[in-house]
């Protein structure tokens, strides 16, 4: 968010630069569009069937589970209000270069990003590294499902 009174980029309720209380957070946070993304963040983002994805991806031998993991990238780092984060598209080629190692990094991340969207909505954060213990014991799908069900309520 950006302080009222001097401009600076922060998170949280007081600047770090001037000290100021940023009274519009709350306001601005909880002011969503009906597409479900909040003021200020730039891009809409989808509400998806957690169960049509599920069964997309089963059907297709993983191949939609690929395109759902850069929808979930996308809109992450739209709902975070992270810009210049990496896209969707490069996430799927450094897993399948480093043959999936950057895929458990992406996990990781990705719950520290939600986190950060709960954060800046004034929402207790949850357990981050739930989606990297999900993917390292092979139940990736189901990290996948409990995004989107994160991105879904934000």
């Amino acid at each position: 968010m950006k302080c009222t009174k001097c401009g600076a980029d922060y998170y949280g309720q007081y600047c770090p630069n001037c000290g100021a209380s940023n009274t519009d957070a709350n306001s601005q946070a909880n002011n969503y569009s009906s597409y479900g993304a909040g003021v200020g963040f730039g891009s809409s983002v989808e509400k998806r069937s957690i169960a049509t994805c599920i069964i997309l991806t089963i059907i297709t031998c993983g191949i939609y589970g690929l395109i759902w993991i850069v929808r979930l990238n996308d809109d992450t780092n739209a709902v975070a209000g992270e810009t210049n984060a990496t896209s969707g598209g490069m996430v799927i080629l450094l897993s399948f270069i480093t043959c999936g190692i950057y895929s458990l990094y992406w996990n990781y991340k990705q719950g520290e990003k939600l986190n950060n969207a709960r954060r800046m909505r004034g929402l207790p954060e949850k357990f981050g590294a739930l989606y990297l213990l999900l993917s390292i014991f092979g139940l990736t799908i189901v990290g996948l499902a409990l995004m989107q069900d994160e991105l879904n309520s934000l």
